[in-house]
């Protein structure tokens, strides 16, 4: 299953349902695209729990993912470019910067979620080719059964783990591999190792692109780790981070990008900080210095990331 991340600074569990099961604009009810009479939400058991998507009141096509109440992800079919999350936003930068404007990319989603990322590629870089990986598959179906994705879009869903669905590629096919896959609200300890990026960088285009939604809180012993790790193997790293969740005060999401080859971080910067709930990105020595001697993460040794706290989700 694919956690979508944490709600946006100041907006828990309760707030985001809340806005989600607001009243829907008048005019604008039931759709024929994947909206239901008089907007209600529609719910199913699905393998990482209970799925409802919960209709947006400020956006007609809008809906909100939930697996046992924890917002997930959120898609408007009308505008498959919004990113209401801040981490996915960051992660739309990373497929912006990935390549001149335009540009189809081949792009690999370990984890499928809402396949928000898959459209929002697929609506800013028509005609690229992608693979979501998804292990949940009870999950796709009611994605696909709600929220069907534009069939103009070259998107192939794989009902797989997402290791052994890694596993299945040929060498250098990816422009971008994008990983957000958590079981349980936690990422599963063999997608955390040297092993599992050592395969990610054999699926990946020479100066290809990896990018990781990572979850941590204090003291960000697990964050430490997989930077050290992404440095095993890849040389060029960039991670981008609320300035409380940098400082070890408030648990959250993290983006990890890694490269063979330079990154574009000045403008990755740029955007992270401009966004309206600002981040800050780290690379180079600071980012070494960050990792205080963390160990490098193997197979043997890999646990999964840290389960957050039930404050996570509630009100603040």
């Amino acid at each position: 299953m694919a956690r979508r991340g944490m709600p946006g600074r100041g907006k828990g569990k309760g707030a985001d349902r809340a806005a989600a099961k607001g009243a829907a604009p008048q005019g604008r009810q039931g759709s024929g695209r994947g909206g239901r009479a008089e907007r209600e939400a529609v719910s199913r058991p699905v393998g990482g729990g209970v799925a409802e998507l919960v209709p947006d009141r400020e956006r007609p096509h809008g809906w909100t993912l939930l697996i046992d109440d924890a917002p997930q992800s959120h898609v408007d079919l009308d505008d498959p470019t919004h990113l209401a999350f801040a981490y996915q936003r960051r992660l739309g930068h990373i497929i912006d910067l990935a390549a001149p404007p335009l540009q189809p990319l081949h792009v690999l989603h370990l984890g499928g979620g809402a396949f928000t990322l898959a459209r929002y590629t697929a609506a800013t870089r028509p005609r690229s080719t992608q693979q979501i990986v998804e292990l949940d598959a009870p999950l796709v179906q009611f994605v696909r059964d709600h929220l069907p994705l534009d069939p103009q879009a070259r998107v192939r869903v794989r009902a797989a783990d997402a290791r052994e669905g890694l596993g299945r590629f040929p060498d250098g096919w990816a422009d971008l591999v994008i990983a957000d896959v958590f079981g349980g609200a936690r990422t599963p300890a063999h997608l955390t190792s040297a092993e599992f990026l050592g395969e990610v960088s054999r699926v990946l285009k020479p100066g290809g692109r990896y990018a990781a939604n990572l979850a941590d809180g204090p003291p960000l012993a697990h964050l430490r780790g997989q930077v050290a790790t992404a440095a095993a193997v890849f040389p060029e790293l960039a991670l981008a981070a609320d300035p409380v969740v940098w400082r070890g005060r408030r648990f959250g999401n993290a983006v990890l990008l890694a490269s063979a080859l330079p990154l574009p971080v000045a403008e990755f910067t740029r955007r992270v900080a401009g966004d309206p709930h600002p981040g800050r990105v780290e690379h180079g020595r600071a980012l070494t210095d960050f990792t205080g001697g963390a160990a490098v993460v193997t197979d043997a040794a890999a646990k999964p990331s840290p389960a957050p706290p039930p404050s996570v989700f509630e009100n603040p």
